[in-house]
């Protein structure tokens, strides 16, 4: 049995490197070039993320309830596109709440379906919105995109090679606090070298807020893991060969997509540029 699982392992590490060789460009390219491309691939990805959540909530049927959510979660993306911001935000508000009275399928869930509304449509506005500054817009999308992906890699490599303790076993048996440390170093060294890019001392914040978004994308990683046990499945779609579904691939990013927007929008700038 040994054999076969070892070849296992390898094929399945073999698809998340070829899945991984295919996303990151693009995802690089969007954020470089912003605009009608950034725009356009955040519609897209708001379509099926709705589609993998309103499956979910209903339990593996994708029907009326499961088109609000989608619909919602593109008509909020879409008005963001356009530079509707706000506007976009009221969408979600709305489409969140009706999915609540919205009737659903024996064993569905109306209320995780319209957080799931809100979780999946925030951040696609919250990415547009930073990317429409015309000085820091594309470093800040870079940053971030830069920052999440080391984490999950570094949480991903030092989490297996290390071992120890379950970081939430109860959610999500494979993780561990080691990887969970290894993909917080990960993100601070990014932070460090975004600052060195940028102009700016090494020192400066951007290497601790760094910090902090790994961590918030790791709590956004478990909090889809909860989901997906509550309703007890393993992934959310097999749309990416070897990361299962889009919401699999992108939970740790839209929870720090939010958590960014919130402080550029406290602090009137993006946090790449804070001292």
């Amino acid at each position: 049995m040994a054999l076969p699982l070892v070849a296992s392992k390898r094929e399945a590490l073999g698809l998340r490197i070829l899945s991984a060789v295919v996303l990151v460009p693009l995802g690089v390219l969007s954020a470089w070039l912003g605009g009608p491309l950034l725009g356009g691939l955040t519609i897209l990805a708001a379509v099926f993320m709705g589609w993998e959540w309103g499956r979910l909530t209903d339990r593996g049927h994708f029907g009326a309830g499961g088109m609000l959510v989608a619909t919602t979660a593109v008509i909020g993306a879409s008005l963001a596109a356009f530079g509707w911001h706000t506007a976009g935000i009221g969408a979600l508000v709305v489409g969140a709440a009706a999915r609540m009275i919205w009737p659903t399928r024996e064993g569905g869930a109306s209320l995780w379906a319209a957080i799931g509304t809100l979780w999946i449509g925030a951040p696609c506005i919250a990415v547009i919105w930073l990317a429409a500054d015309p000085t820091l817009g594309r470093p800040t999308v870079l940053w971030l995109f830069a920052l999440v992906w080391a984490t999950d890699s570094a949480a991903y490599l030092v989490g297996g090679w290390v071992g120890g303790p379950r970081l939430a076993p109860r959610w999500s048996p494979k993780k561990t606090w080691s990887g969970a440390v290894g993909g917080i170093a990960a993100a601070a060294l990014v932070g460090a070298i975004t600052a060195n890019i940028l102009g700016i001392s090494m020192l400066s914040p951007v290497s601790w807020i760094s910090m902090g978004l790994s961590a918030t994308a790791q709590l956004g990683d478990l909090a889809e893991s909860a989901a997906k046990r509550h309703f007890g499945v393993k992934d959310m779609s097999g749309l990416i060969p070897g990361h299962g579904g889009l919401l699999d691939r992108l939970d740790g990013l839209l929870a720090a997509l939010v958590l960014a927007a919130i402080l550029t929008l406290a602090s009137g700038a993006s946090p790449v540029m804070w001292s």
